[in-house]
C-alpha cells in the first residue's frame, strides 16, 4: 500500500495538465502513486501512456467533486492529496508529504500544507498561510486548539486527507464547491497536523479567460458559510473555531460587497442576506474588532446598506486623497533624491572612499568586516563608511562611520566611493561608475542552488526577478571565492564579466590567527566552564518555512548528552530573534541561545564540534579541523525543493545522523571524532578549504585596493601545512 496517492483531477484546462504530470513523473517514488481523474478527451489524451500513472477516464462535464471521488475510488494510498489539473506540484513536495504523513499518529485526519501562486506573469508567489502553519509546528491538534487554521486559504489542494477519513465523510467532501470542502475537512477532522512546506503551485488563470455565471451566483457564498456554521454546531465545536469561521464569513462577505463588480440590486440583496447570516450565527460573547473594520461589521449587522455605501464612499475618497498626498511626497522625495544623486554622480570619484555593507545592512560583519579591518592595517588612507539600517546603528562598534539607507549622505557616498564592498547586492538604483570598483564577497560556499540555478525551484526563488538580478551582477568587478567549487558555481549562477578572486574568504582568517587566550576568553564570555564539551548547533534556513521550528528535541538531547555538554543553538538570521522557539529552554538553562550573538566566527572558535544540516557554516568551520556532524533528517526533501550542487550524503564533512537517536548515539560514543570522521573531514577540507589559509583578507586588499599583481600576492598555503586555532581542550592546557 503506498503512503500517498496524488489525485490529479479535472479537465485539461488551457493545456496545463501535461506539465503537472511531467513534474510528478520526475518525482516518482515507491510510496507515492499518481491517479489522474481525467475529465474529457483532452485530459485523457494528456494522461495516456504515462508510466506509473493510473488514468480514470471521465465524461466531459464531470464536476470537480465527482472527479475527486472517482480518483479516490481507485487510489490505494493511506493518504490522499487532491491536485487540480491546472495546478503544479513543486519539486520535492510528494516526498515531503509522504515523509510527514508516515510519522503521523492514527488519530490525525488532515494535514494542512502551504502553497505558492503563479500567474502568466509571476511564478511562485508565497501565500499568506505560512505563519499559521509555523505556529503549530509538528504537533497534531484538535481544531479547538488551532482555530486559526480556518484562516488558511480554502483550497482542497492544501489539505492532505487520510483515506479512511475521506471515505467516512465523502458526501460532504466530494462536492463541486471546493472552498466548502476545504473548510468542511477541518471541521470534520478529529485532529489536524501541519507541514510548513510548499506542496502546491496554484495557477491563477486570467479572469478574462474564464466563463462567467450570473451575478446571483454570489449568493452561494452566504449559503456555503451558513452550511459550515451549521456543521460546526452539529459537531459540537467550542466557541473558538466557530468564532474563527464566523470572522472568515463576515470578512469574505464584506469583500464581495466592496470589491466585486455586481449590479447594485444584486449587491444590495447580497448585503441583506449577509446581514441576516451575521445576526443569526454570531457566537455568544463575540466582540467585533475595533477601528474601521468594526464599523463595517456593525453596519452589516444592522443591515444598513445605504449607510455602508456612504461610509465606503467616504473612505475611498479619504484613501484617494491620502494616496495622492503620499504619492506627491514620494514623487518629490524621489526627485530630490535623484537630483542629489545625479549631482553627486557628476562630482569626481573619491579614490580614498570605500563603502561597506553586509547582510542587507545589518552591520559590521562577514567578509566585508574582515576586509575593512585589513584595509585599516595596509591602506589606512582609505576611509571606510558602513551602510547600516537605522535599527542596527546602536549595535555598531564605537567610532564606526556609517550612513543609514535613504539619507542624503547615503546617496552621496554611494555616488562618490571608489570602492563598494558587499556580501549581497546593492540596490538596483545604484549606478555603476566606470571608475568605481564593486567587490562582491559572497557569504558562504554554495551547497544549495543560487542565482539563475534557482529558476527551476519556485519555492526557493519566490518570485525573484532574474532580469534585475543579472543587472546587479553586471556591476560586479570582482567576486571572492574560497575554493574552485565556488568559483565554478558562481560563474554558472551569476554569469557576467567580473574577475574571480580565488583568494579565500577573509572572514575565515580568524580560524588561523586566534590564540589559546582568544578561545578561552570567548568561552568565558559565553558562560562555558573549562572542561565542558560545547556543541554548536546551527541549522540552515528552509525557503518553504515561514518561521523556525527546531527539528531536534533540544531539551531531550541536552539531557541525554549529560551535564558536561553545553549546546550552543543558533537559529538562522532570516528568522530573526523576536519569536525564538528557544525561549523556554533558555529559561531552563539546558541550552545557550546564541541566535543573536555576533560574530559567528567566535561561536565556532568556542565549539568543540559543529552540528548542522545544510548550512554553509560547515565549510567555514572545517577550517578549524574540528569534528562536524551532519543532521540530515530531511535531506531528500531539502535537496529536491531547494536544489543542491552536490550530494552531501556522499561527500559529508564528518559523520551523518538521520535521526535524533543516531545523533545522540554518535556523541554518546567516540564516533563523532573517531578516525573515520577525521578521514572524511580531511577530504572535505581539501576540497572546500582550498584557498582559506589565514591570509585571504591580505590578498584581497593588496589586489583590489592596492592594485598589486596576482603573482606578487602571498601564495596560498596547502591545507596539510596549515595550523588552525587551538581547540578548546588545547586552549585549556596552555
Amino acid at each position: 500500500m503506498p503512503e500517498l496517492s496524488v489525485i490529479v483531477h479535472g479537465r485539461n484546462v488551457q493545456g496545463h495538465l501535461g506539465a503537472c504530470l511531467d513534474s510528478l513523473a520526475a518525482q516518482a517514488a515507491p510510496d507515492v502513486e499518481v491517479i489522474v481523474a481525467a475529465v474529457g478527451a483532452s485530459a485523457q489524451a494528456a494522461a495516456a501512456g504515462r508510466p506509473g500513472v493510473t488514468v480514470v477516464p471521465l465524461p466531459e462535464g464531470t464536476g470537480d467533486g465527482a472527479a475527486r471521488a472517482a480518483g479516490a475510488e481507485r487510489a490505494g494510498g493511506r493518504w490522499l492529496h487532491f491536485v487540480p489539473s491546472k495546478d503544479g506540484v513543486p519539486t520535492g513536495a510528494p516526498r515531503a508529504v509522504a515523509d510527514r504523513v508516515a510519522e503521523l499518529p492514527a488519530g490525525a485526519d488532515v494535514l494542512v500544507v502551504d502553497h505558492v501562486r503563479s500567474t502568466w506573469r509571476h511564478q511562485g508567489m508565497p501565500s499568506p498561510d505560512g505563519r499559521h502553519l509555523a505556529k503549530q509546528g509538528r504537533r497534531d491538534l484538535p481544531l479547538a486548539d488551532c482555530p486559526n487554521l480556518l484562516k488558511v486559504t480554502p483550497l482542497l489542494g492544501n489539505r492532505v486527507l487520510r483515506a479512511e477519513f475521506w471515505r467516512a465523510h465523502r458526501a460532504r467532501l466530494a462536492v463541486d464547491d471546493t472552498p466548502f470542502a476545504a473548510y468542511a475537512a477541518l471541521l470534520l477532522a478529529d485532529r489536524i497536523a501541519t507541514l510548513d512546506h510548499v506542496v502546491l503551485d496554484v495557477r491563477e488563470l486570467r479572469p478574462e479567460s474564464l466563463p462567467k455565471g450570473p451575478p446571483e451566483e454570489r449568493y452561494g457564498v452566504i449559503d456555503r458559510y451558513e452550511s459550515l456554521l451549521r456543521l460546526a454546531a452539529e459537531r459540537g465545536l467550542p466557541t473558538a473555531p466557530r468564532a474563527a469561521l464566523y470572522d472568515v464569513m463576515v470578512g469574505d462577505c464584506l469583500r464581495v460587497v466592496a470589491r466585486e463588480r455586481l449590479p447594485d440590486t444584486v449587491r444590495r440583496e447580497f448585503f441583506h442576506r449577509a446581514s441576516m447570516a451575521a445576526e443569526a450565527w454570531r457566537p455568544a460573547g463575540y466582540q467585533r474588532p475595533g477601528g474601521l473594520e468594526g464599523v463595517r461589521r456593525r453596519l452589516l449587522e444592522e443591515d444598513s446598506y445605504a449607510r455602508y455605501r456612504a461610509f465606503q464612499t467616504a473612505n475611498q475618497q479619504r484613501r484617494r486623497l491620502r494616496a495622492a498626498v503620499l504619492a506627491r511626497k514620494h514623487k518629490v522625495g524621489l526627485k530630490v533624491r535623484d537630483l542629489r544623486y545625479r549631482r553627486a554622480l557628476e562630482r569626481p570619484v573619491d579614490p580614498d572612499l570605500a563603502v561597506f555593507t553586509a547582510y542587507w545592512d545589518r552591520g559590521v560583519a562577514c567578509n566585508p568586516a574582515a576586509i575593512a579591518a585589513k584595509l585599516a592595517e595596509l591602506a589606512p588612507h582609505i576611509h571606510p563608511v558602513w551602510v547600516v539600517s537605522a535599527a542596527n546603528v546602536p549595535l555598531l562598534p564605537p567610532g564606526t562611520d556609517h550612513v543609514v539607507p535613504g539619507t542624503p549622505r547615503y546617496w552621496e557616498v554611494l555616488a562618490r566611493a571608489a570602492y563598494l564592498v558587499n556580501n549581497v547586492n546593492f540596490p538596483n538604483a545604484v549606478v555603476k561608475r566606470p571608475e568605481a570598483v564593486h567587490l562582491q564577497t559572497h557569504h558562504g560556499t554554495p551547497l544549495k542552488r543560487m542565482g539563475l540555478d534557482q529558476l527551476d525551484y519556485p519555492a526557493a526563488s519566490k518570485g525573484l526577478n532574474f532580469h534585475s538580478l543579472l543587472a546587479r551582477v553586471d556591476k560586479w568587478d570582482y567576486s571572492v571565492s574560497a575554493n574552485a567549487h565556488s568559483t565554478e558555481m558562481w560563474e554558472r549562477a551569476y554569469p557576467s564579466h567580473y574577475t574571480s578572486l580565488d583568494h579565500g574568504y577573509p572572514r575565515n582568517d580568524v580560524y588561523y590567527g586566534a590564540s589559546a587566550a582568544d578561545v578561552r576568553a570567548i568561552r568565558e564570555k559565553l558562560g562555558i566552564a573549562p572542561g565542558k564539551r560545547a556543541i554548536l548547533y546551527a541549522p540552515t534556513h528552509r525557503d518553504y518555512e515561514a518561521a523556525w521550528t527546531p527539528r531536534l528535541d533540544l531539551a531531550t538531547l541536552a539531557d541525554r548528552l549529560g551535564e558536561d555538554t553545553v549546546l550552543l543553538v543558533r537559529g538562522h538570521y532570516f528568522y530573526g530573534g523576536a519569536a525564538s522557539p528557544l525561549s523556554g529552554l533558555r529559561r531552563s538553562g539546558r541550552v545557550i541561545d546564541v541566535s543573536s550573538y555576533d560574530p559567528v566566527e567566535e561561536l565556532c572558535l568556542a565549539a568543540d564540534a559543529l552540528v548542522t544540516d545544510y548550512s554553509s557554516i560547515m565549510f567555514d568551520y572545517a577550517n578549524l579541523d574540528r569534528p562536524i556532524v551532519i543532521y540530515a533528517d530531511d535531506w531528500e526533501t531539502y535537496a529536491k525543493t531547494r536544489g543542491v550542487y552536490f550530494d552531501l550524503m556522499e561527500q559529508p564533512p564528518g559523520r551523518v545522523a538521520r535521526t535524533q537517536e543516531e545523533l545522540t548515539g554518535l556523541f554518546a560514543s567516540d564516533a563523532w571524532h573517531d578516525e573515520q570522521a577525521a578521514k572524511t573531514r580531511r577530504a572535505f577540507r581539501l576540497r572546500f578549504c582550498e584557498y582559506d589559509d589565514g591570509r585571504a583578507a591580505e590578498r584581497v586588499v593588496r589586489r583590489v585596493f592596492l592594485g598589486e599583481r596576482e603573482e606578487s600576492l602571498p601564495p596560498v598555503t596547502p591545507v596539510d601545512e596549515r595550523t588552525p586555532a587551538p581547540t578548546p581542550e588545547e586552549a585549556d592546557q596552555r
